[in-house]
């Protein structure tokens, strides 16, 4: 599948839907205040306002699509949702485009203001979702067909796993599932699903299983005297883009756990790789990038202060590079200003303690006041970090809290922050049992996500350097 050209489809589409409706909606507006419109032409085709907006208008279109990120799933798009999701939006963009560009046209009477309103949305609505309906119904067909489909692992190899691969390999309309094999979850003398899909090996695998056959689905079907190993599976998994599901069990049922998106797929409790919503984490990323960089502006004597200060203070480079774990388990290099002496840190990797004898008395003040932390806005910029996120940590340190904390791993699902829950409870971690403790204060932000959770994490973190209660 070419997920690349598919999102160009719906570009192009609601490019030329939101064209169309402007030059109809334009031509409405003319009609309105000059009846015979239609004798002169060039009333209409003369007026530069048309051109104008049939490129500046659809370009407003397509980034209010991608806040709500609807060019993310485009392969995995409900018509119902698709027609609620363009309701919706063109709901937001009409009332935007009217405020900021038609309230103060000259018009006969005020009912004609609500008129022009209700026109410009139904004229959105139904262009763009006819354009869209046919690019999405043409997709499911595909996926109905099997010419297309999501490379797919089950996890599991007895009865349930069987059952399950029967029903949705031998089912029409198919749900789009490519079995490329299967995983154990414990060992058995005999794998029941061998006979179907071949062994790939042990759950424990499934992350590089994952990467080598590009797998875009999992589908835990573990049998009842396995389910304590659920938690295990998600936390080897859950800091990847595959989408996961698992048989449900009665109570799922009864709770309403249990969602789906077509009548004829399988119940399947799913779980989504996104903490939060598309347009909440687009609006994330555009406020740590217009956050980050007005930072950098507004700061650079703070950064030309603190040059010299660390220059002064001790022999050295005035940035300090480090090796740091990210989003997805990806290393990057986290900068920071050098608060320790040259040569502080030799062989095994060493945490910082209270009293540390190898910060400099100038690190010591940065570190109060997390001025060490502000090169990270850079980061920022370049997408590897958040301004608010979990505190990202060295491999070395990653392997000793796994052991203790197999699910630190869930951190992962999102991008390290330059602030976090867990950094405002306990600052720097001196030891790994502070790391642990840290833990599940970051975990819980990731299960919590919003951009409320965020402000209030930043507002306590501004509250920490002003009072200078950095550790």
């Amino acid at each position: 599948m070419n997920k690349k050209l598919q999102q160009a489809k719906y570009v192009i589409a609601d490019f030329f839907s939101a064209a169309i409706t402007w030059m109809l909606f334009f031509i409405y507006r003319k009609y309105i205040i000059i009846p015979d419109l239609f004798r002169s032409p060039d009333e209409i085709f003369g007026d530069p306002k048309l051109y104008y907006g049939i490129v500046i208008i659809p370009m407003f279109w397509i980034i209010l699509y991608i806040i709500a990120g609807t060019y993310r799933k485009v392969y995995r798009k409900s018509r119902i949702k698709e027609i609620t999701q363009t309701f919706s939006v063109a709901i937001i963009g009409v009332v935007v485009i009217f405020f900021t560009l038609l309230l103060d046209d000259v018009v006969p009477s005020y009912q004609h203001y609500f008129e022009s309103f209700l026109v410009l949305f139904g004229l959105q609505f139904i262009i763009t979702t006819t354009f869209r309906l046919i690019i999405t119904t043409r997709t499911v067909k595909k996926i109905h067909h099997k010419l297309i489909g999501f490379n797919t692992i089950i996890v599991g190899s007895s009865t349930n796993a069987v059952e399950l691969f029967d029903e949705l390999d031998n089912k029409f309309p198919s749900s789009g599932n490519k079995f490329v094999g299967f995983v154990n979850a414990k060992d058995y003398s005999e794998f029941k699903l061998a006979k179907w899909l071949p062994h790939l090996g042990y759950y424990k695998e499934l992350p590089q299983l994952i990467k080598k056959h590009k797998i875009e689905e999992i589908i835990i079907a573990i049998e009842r005297s396995e389910t304590e190993l659920v938690e295990k599976i998600l936390i080897e998994i859950e800091d990847t883009s595959a989408v996961i599901k698992i048989i449900p069990a009665m109570q799922d049922y009864l709770l309403g756990s249990v969602k789906t998106t077509s009548i004829f797929t399988e119940p399947l409790v799913q779980i989504s790789p996104h903490m939060i919503p598309p347009w909440q984490e687009s609006i994330k990323r555009f406020i740590d990038f217009m956050a980050s960089f007005i930072a950098v502006i507004i700061l650079s004597p703070v950064y030309l202060f603190l040059v010299a200060g660390v220059k002064l203070s001790s022999k050295g480079p005035i940035f300090y590079w480090q090796e740091r774990v990210g989003l997805h388990g990806k290393t990057f290099m986290i900068p920071k200003f050098r608060s320790m002496y040259v040569g502080a840190e030799q062989g095994t990797p060493q945490l910082s303690v209270t009293n540390d004898s190898r910060i400099t008395p100038f690190g010591l003040f940065m570190r109060k006041v997390r001025l060490d932390e502000l090169p990270q806005f850079f980061t920022v910029l370049k997408g590897e970090m958040s301004l608010v996120g979990y505190r990202p940590e060295r491999q070395f340190f990653i392997d000793q809290i796994v052991k203790r904390a197999p699910h630190y791993r869930l951190l992962f699902k999102v991008k390290p922050g330059i602030t976090s829950w867990g950094q405002i409870k306990f600052g720097y971690a001196s030891n790994i049992d502070e790391m642990v403790q840290r833990l599940k204060y970051d975990i819980l932000y990731v299960e919590n996500m919003s951009l409320a959770m965020d402000f209030k994490i930043m507002f306590y973190t501004a509250l920490i350097i002003v009072q200078g209660r950095g550790k």
